[in-house]
């Protein structure tokens, strides 16, 4: 004999219907006139909570530093960051106290805020929000926007050494900013060569300082000498920092202060 109680292609949840209909008819939580319709298939708690838990952020917090800056608008225009990026009232009162302020550096800092969020707001790929939502029982703007991230479950794009530390004790994500820049910055493993300005002396004897174009600086072991000069230099040792990445070379053999040779010129 077939028993489809426990044979057939669909059970056991077909032979509990009839038991879970009774027991909400008899607890009223629902009536006989109750329409229901069966879709034929239902999603498990835990995957509702994977799936949650994929879903892209949807909001980024704006720090005052990270505005001024500057930098976050070149960021957003190629595609890394995906979400809005969120401005508290809070925040733009700050910049405009910045800007208002009787010292001139801060007072440009300040403006030079409020036309990076303009140009955020009219150039940017990136949807940019002005929120009104405050913390009302926090009085400095740091404290307000980590428990505004810590509401939001969202993260806080800052410069701020600070304020990074203090959010990530909180459990508050950090898009840093300065980190961003250090990690994708040209990467010199020891042993290769490179041509360097010599600009200044280092703190030990003999050391000459130079930079890269993008400000890593250079310690060139013996470089006092070419001061002023642009030598060919050898990667020792690269070293990072808190502040940034350092390198260690020295001169070449062979190098004589000349600049770089130019590449040949090509046939006309």
């Amino acid at each position: 004999m077939f028993n489809r109680a426990i044979q057939g292609g669909y059970p056991t949840g077909s032979t509990f219907k009839p038991i879970t209909s009774v027991a909400a008819l008899e607890t009223a939580v629902i009536t006989p006139d109750t329409p229901y319709t069966d879709g034929g298939s239902f999603e498990k708690e835990m995957e509702k909570e994977q799936s949650s838990q994929l879903q892209p952020v949807t909001q980024i917090l704006l720090d005052t530093s990270a505005i001024i800056d500057g930098r976050i608008a070149d960021i957003s225009q190629t595609g890394f960051v995906s979400g809005a990026l969120l401005v508290p009232r809070f925040v733009l009162n700050e910049l405009q106290r910045i800007a208002d302020s009787a010292d001139t550096m801060r007072r440009n800092r300040g403006r030079r805020g409020l036309e990076m969020l303009n140009r955020l707001q009219k150039d940017t790929t990136v949807p940019v929000q002005i929120t009104d939502a405050d913390v009302e029982d926090v009085a400095e703007v740091d404290g307000k926007l980590v428990q505004m991230a810590r509401n939001l479950h969202c993260p806080i794009i800052t410069n701020d050494f600070n304020l990074n530390r203090v959010a990530e004790l909180q459990g508050v994500k950090v898009l840093n900013i300065n980190e961003l820049a250090n990690a994708v910055k040209p990467v010199l493993l020891p042993g290769e060569d490179i041509f360097i300005k010599i600009m200044q002396d280092g703190k030990e004897l003999g050391q000459g300082v130079g930079y890269l174009d993008d400000g890593t600086m250079i310690v060139v072991e013996g470089g006092r000498q070419y001061m002023g000069t642009t030598i060919e230099v050898t990667v020792t040792r690269v070293l990072q920092t808190v502040a940034g990445r350092m390198i260690f070379a020295h001169p070449k053999q062979g190098a004589n202060g000349n600049s770089p040779p130019l590449p040949p010129a090509r046939p006309r």
